[in-house]
C-alpha cells in the first residue's frame, strides 16, 4: 500500500480512531504501540480486543511491517489481559479475512474468557 493509501486508511480506520482517541473505548491496558480495549459486541463474559498502533488490515502484512518488538508488545498485552481477565482460562484468537470471521480490517486480537470455551469454536 502506497504512504497516501495508508495514510487514507489509518484515517478511516475505527480502531485507529480508538488507538488516537478519537472515537471512545473502555480502556484496559495501553502502551506506546498498543491498546487492550473491551469490545462492544462481546461473544464471552469477558471479550478484549487487543491492537497494535500500527495500522496493518492483516497479521501477515502487519509481522511483514512490524519489528519483533511491536509483534512481541501485541502478544505480550494479549497475555497479560487474559491472565488478569480469565478466570480459569482465556483465549486468543485472530479472525483473518473475511472467510475468517474479521469484520474490522485492522489487525486485533480477541482475548476471550470468562466462561468454558468449546471446541470447535465455529
Amino acid at each position: 500500500m502506497s504512504a497516501p493509501e495508508q495514510s487514507r486508511a489509518e484515517a478511516r480506520c475505527i480502531f485507529c480512531k480508538i488507538f488516537r482517541k478519537e472515537s471512545p473505548a473502555t480502556e484496559v491496558l495501553r502502551t506506546g504501540d498498543a491498546l487492550v480495549f473491551k469490545d462492544t459486541n462481546p461473544q464471552a463474559p469477558t471479550h478484549l480486543l487487543v491492537i497494535p498502533k500500527r495500522h496493518a488490515a492483516h497479521l501477515g502484512e502487519f509481522v511483514d511491517a512490524a519489528g519483533n518488538d511491536e509483534i512481541a508488545e501485541l502478544f505480550k498485552l494479549a497475555s497479560l489481559a487474559g491472565r488478569e481477565y480469565g478466570r480459569d482460562g482465556y483465549r486468543v484468537v485472530v479472525n483473518e479475512g473475511r472467510d475468517g470471521g474479521q469484520t474490522v480490517f485492522h489487525l486485533h486480537l480477541h482475548v476471550l474468557s470468562g466462561r468454558r470455551l468449546t471446541w470447535p469454536p465455529g
